[in-house]
C-alpha cells in the first residue's frame, strides 16, 4: 500500500448549504488528520462538519460538528484520526459564505 499525505480538500461553501468537501477515491482509504475552519469575515457565524458513509443521504447521525459558533476572523482547528473507507464524504456546511474549511490526511492505495 502506498501512502499520499496531501490536503483532502479546500472549500468555501455557498451559505446555508450542505456540501460535499471530499469524496474517497476508488480502491482507496483515508485518514483524515485534521481540519480547519477560518472565518474570513468580522461577523460571527456557525458551521456543520460531517461523515456520509458510502455517500449515504444527508442524516443526524453523521454530524461531528452541528451548528458550532465561530467568532468573527477566528479559526478553529480540530485533530481527529477518522478512518473511511472508499465512497465515503466528508461534507461542510456554513451558515454565512465567509468560512473556508481545509481538511488534511492521508490516502492508502
Amino acid at each position: 500500500m502506498a501512502d499520499t499525505y496531501k490536503v483532502l480538500a479546500q472549500v468555501n461553501p455557498s451559505a446555508t448549504t450542505l456540501t460535499d468537501a471530499y469524496t474517497v477515491p476508488g480502491a482507496t482509504s483515508t485518514v483524515v488528520s485534521s481540519y480547519v475552519v477560518a472565518n474570513r469575515s468580522a461577523t460571527a457565524t456557525s458551521f456543520r462538519f460531517s461523515v456520509a458513509v458510502a455517500g449515504a443521504a444527508d442524516d443526524n447521525k453523521q454530524y461531528l460538528n452541528y451548528d458550532v459558533a465561530i467568532a468573527g476572523n477566528e479559526t478553529q482547528t480540530y485533530t481527529l484520526g477518522l478512518t473511511l473507507a472508499t465512497t465515503d464524504k466528508l461534507r461542510v456546511y456554513a451558515t454565512l459564505a465567509t468560512l473556508t474549511f481545509n481538511v488534511f490526511g492521508v490516502e492508502k492505495t
